[in-house]
């Protein structure tokens, strides 16, 4: 009795055992169908989608795609619809040198383009498109004096070549400084966590209403793509400077000839000022008798102020110039030898040197 019970036992085991075995087997002969599944329905797009695929629809088809060529090769990069008559910005680093430039509108059409102005202080441009042809609609304004940390952000471009590429993300960061040619910094720059890559550069950034905020000019990258920190040209900047270069080709950049030392090496000194690292040949500083680091042998001066107000960055000396005609003077605050003094500097176009 013992021993059938035992054999029952392991034959309904085995049983279950090759069921089991069997069991998808079955399955893909009996229940599979090569028929197509049937589509779930689903419900509207949340409210940020929608507001989101609205602002792309709106606004991409006044962003460019934009190449240029010339002595240094071929550069690619962004750019967007200024005005009705034809003109659009892009970053001066995009054509910079070039002879030919054509641009892609978000149609596929192909025209060509000329740069009318540049302001290289700026990493602005303002190219000439050589067409009659309707044009997209330019880009509403917005404003960078009331922006907010945290509030969203989107960027159009042509990353790594990729036309009409939406990224998303926040404003993470206001009144950063963005180094750019002669030595100059451009203050109030608008930091941001929107993907930007090789090729967004002179692409829009916009807010969640679809308005032109700023303009993508850099990414901070040890290896050359998105790490999070994208910079963007404040469109008050762009605002100011773009009619001028339309008009006159050109900006006048105020200045007063001097290239400063690295912040760092101030923060490391335990100096809250603008260390002169040295004064340019022929400049309002060297004429004022301003000396810097290196033409002194260390025996440089720190700026301190300017009109009566602190200065702790070139950042801020370039504000306040900013708001001078040129021919001016200006009272800078000094330190030399850890000994206060005033020297009287003149303002000039130090984009002409």
């Amino acid at each position: 009795m013992s021993d059938r019970f035992t054999r029952f036992g392991l034959l309904v085991l085995l049983g279950l055992m090759a069921f089991s075995v069997a069991t998808p087997w079955l399955e893909r002969i009996f229940l599979a169908t090569d028929a197509p599944r049937a589509i779930e329905a689903r419900g509207d797009l949340a409210a940020q989608e929608q507001a989101t695929v609205a602002l792309f629809r709106a606004v991409s088809p006044s962003v460019l795609q934009v190449g240029s060529r010339g002595a240094q090769g071929a550069g690619a990069g962004t750019g967007f619809i200024w005005d009705t008559v034809g003109h659009a910005v892009t970053n001066h680093h995009v054509v910079d040198g070039a002879r030919n430039v054509t641009v892609r509108l978000a149609s596929g059409e192909v025209i060509g383009a000329r740069v009318i102005g540049a302001a290289p202080n700026y990493d602005l441009a303002v190219l000439r498109l050589d067409t009659r042809s309707a044009l997209p609609p330019p880009i509403p304004l917005g404003s960078s004096g009331d922006l907010a940390v945290g509030q969203s952000a989107f960027a159009i471009g042509n990353p790594y070549g990729l036309d009409q590429s939406l990224t998303t993300g926040v404003i993470s960061a206001l009144n950063r400084r963005l180094p750019t040619s002669g030595g100059r910094e451009l203050a109030d720059v608008i930091q941001t966590d929107a993907a930007i890559n090789p090729g967004n550069s002179g692409g829009p950034l916009l807010d969640s209403a679809g308005r032109l905020i700023g303009v993508n000019t850099a990414i901070f990258s040890p290896s050359g793509a998105n790490a999070g920190i994208g910079f963007a040209i404040p469109v008050d900047v762009v605002n100011r400077i773009v009619p001028q270069l339309i008009r006159d080709g050109r900006v006048p950049t105020p200045g007063i000839g001097i290239m400063a030392a690295e912040e760092e090496a101030a923060m490391h000194a335990g100096v809250e000022g603008i260390i002169v690292a040295r004064t340019l040949p022929g400049s309002p500083a060297l004429k004022a008798g301003l000396r810097g680091f290196e033409d002194a042998g260390g025996e440089g001066d720190i700026i301190v102020g300017v009109e009566g107000r602190k200065v702790r960055r070139l950042a801020d000396l370039t504000r306040a110039l900013e708001g001078k005609r040129m021919g001016e003077t200006v009272t800078l605050d000094i330190i030399r030898n850890g000994a206060a003094l005033s020297l009287r500097v003149e303002i000039a176009d130090i984009g002409e040197r």
